[in-house]
């Protein structure tokens, strides 16, 4: 691994150029791994804003009117930029977020190139218009699109929302996260280097009280899209209510894995223990509760603890390293104030705890937390109501597969479920009374065509294939004459 060079980001990307921001404000950005400052980035005011969407709503009409083919075409240039600058994104995921190498040079940079190019596969294919009866039903951009993303998955959730309000022909302003901004200068060049029409993407960077703020309240973003906790995805929703703007918010998770009783234990729990490691803990769709017989706590306690202990915490720029540090020393904090308070609230420690991970003495600042595992936990408890955003497991006990299904949907979340079982008919009939926006059973993987999102306070709407697409369009009836006189009005 190359010794990493500071990158300081001074400039917007606005109209298709960098710009300068009106204030000389910035936020350091620290690598995860040593709690050392890596680079900068502006700490933009709501002038910059109005100067990205005023930038995007010159932009869109131009944009819309290209054909299918025409905007396809730029989205497939991008991804090949992002595709390009793969090592370099990889890199500074590790540093930013402390991803693992295996997450990092793969989902963190691979996903993007997927997104724009899924975008651009369902828009060659879609029709815009269909019939209604004897109208006609069309579908159509909102116009200018605010996107506000999350630090975990930092390039990820930035072009998940881009490429597809592109595709279906919005103009995009984005505010990355303060926490993890470096990934979107990157996208910037990429999308500079693709040649994208001026104003079609702009990237301001700043922090959610102003610049975010001042997206979600200007009065000519039509739409909002954001991932981020549940507490400001409320905030966002206030602000745009005040204008009547769609919102699609994809939020927090509390989510649960139901072992049932005839499932291989040792397979399915394998499965959860790994789930919730992926990113070191730090995804909404995580599987953090593990509801199990209570007949088989003590198997379950013992490989789920016996896996823990052999996990390797460390930098993230070790190639054999499975579990690296959390994104900030804030999360740090949270993450083990949560250990605390399970400990403190009676859950019994199988694995983990507040002792410091051993890591080489050079990242001795760096934002660990040991891989943690609680059992006999309560949905009373705040570790089995609140999301941790960590290495954190809770596991929960049942005497039948009712009392597991009331168990995992006693939460105010909706995100993400599993079930494991012998029989599959079975475990896909539990999966239909789980209330949760996505439902994995027996370890199904993630597809970019199936939807992604939320039930409940997990969110509203959804990204990834068509129904990320049409999402970002407003849908129009047009009425038609009737035979023998003028539709009625």
């Amino acid at each position: 691994m190359s010794r990493f060079t500071r990158r300081d980001v001074t400039q917007n990307f606005i109209h298709g150029s960098w710009m300068s921001p009106t204030t000389s404000e910035t936020a350091d950005v620290f690598d995860s791994n040593t709690g050392e400052v890596i680079g900068s980035a502006p700490l933009s005011a709501r002038e910059d804003v109005h100067a990205a969407v005023e930038s995007a709503h010159r932009a869109q009409p131009a944009w819309w009117a290209l054909t299918p083919a025409e905007r396809a075409s730029h989205l497939r240039a991008v991804a090949r930029e992002i595709e390009a600058r793969h090592d370099e994104l990889s890199e500074l995921i590790m540093r930013e977020v402390g991803a693992n190498q295996e997450i990092s040079y793969g989902s963190q940079t691979i996903t993007p190139v997927m997104s724009f190019n899924t975008a651009a596969d369902i828009l060659e294919e879609y029709s815009f218009t269909e019939r209604a009866g004897e109208n006609h039903v069309a579908r159509e951009p909102f116009g200018v699109i605010g996107a506000i993303t999350a630090w975990n998955f930092p390039l990820h959730l930035v072009t998940v929302k881009a490429a597809f309000a592109i595709a279906a022909g919005n103009t995009v302003v984005v505010k990355p996260s303060e926490v993890a901004p470096l990934t979107a200068a990157v996208f910037g060049e990429a999308i500079e280097a693709a040649g994208l029409p001026a104003g079609v993407i702009n990237i301001v960077f700043g922090n959610g009280p102003t610049v975010g703020e001042a997206i979600v309240e200007h009065p000519d973003v039509r739409m909002l899209t954001f991932t981020g906790s549940t507490r400001a995805g409320r905030r966002i929703g206030e602000l745009a209510a005040q204008k009547v703007a769609k919102v699609a918010l994809e939020l927090g998770g509390k989510s649960p894995l139901v072992i049932l009783p005839d499932a291989p234990l040792e397979e399915a729990v394998r499965f959860g223990v790994k789930d919730l490691l992926l990113n070191n803990g730090q995804r909404c769709d995580g599987l953090t509760r593990m509801i199990v017989p209570e007949s088989d706590l003590a198997e379950v306690e013992r490989i789920a603890g016996a896996m823990m202990a052999e996990v390797k915490v460390g930098p993230s720029t070790d190639s054999s390293v499975e579990v690296g540090p959390l994104a900030s020393r804030a999360q740090q904090e949270r993450v083990r104030a949560y250990i605390e308070k399970g400990i403190s609230e009676g859950a019994r420690l199988v694995a983990g705890g507040l002792e410091d991970a051993h890591v080489p003495a050079e990242n001795a600042n760096g934002y660990y937390v040991q891989p943690t595992v609680f059992s006999g936990v309560t949905t009373e408890m705040t570790i089995g109501r609140e999301e941790i955003f960590g290495p954190v497991l809770s596991i929960q006990t049942y005497n039948d597969v009712d009392e597991a299904i009331e168990i995992a949907n006693d939460t105010e979340y909706g995100l993400h479920a599993a079930v494991y079982g012998a029989d599959l008919d079975e475990a896909v009939r539990i999966a239909g009374r789980l209330e949760a926006g996505m439902v994995t059973v027996n370890g199904g993987g993630m597809d970019m065509l199936a939807p992604f999102g939320g039930y409940k306070q997990s969110g509203i709407g959804r990204e990834f294939g068509m129904y990320g697409f049409e999402e970002f369009l407003e849908v129009k009836a047009i009425r038609l004459p009737h035979e023998g006189g003028a539709a009625a009005v």
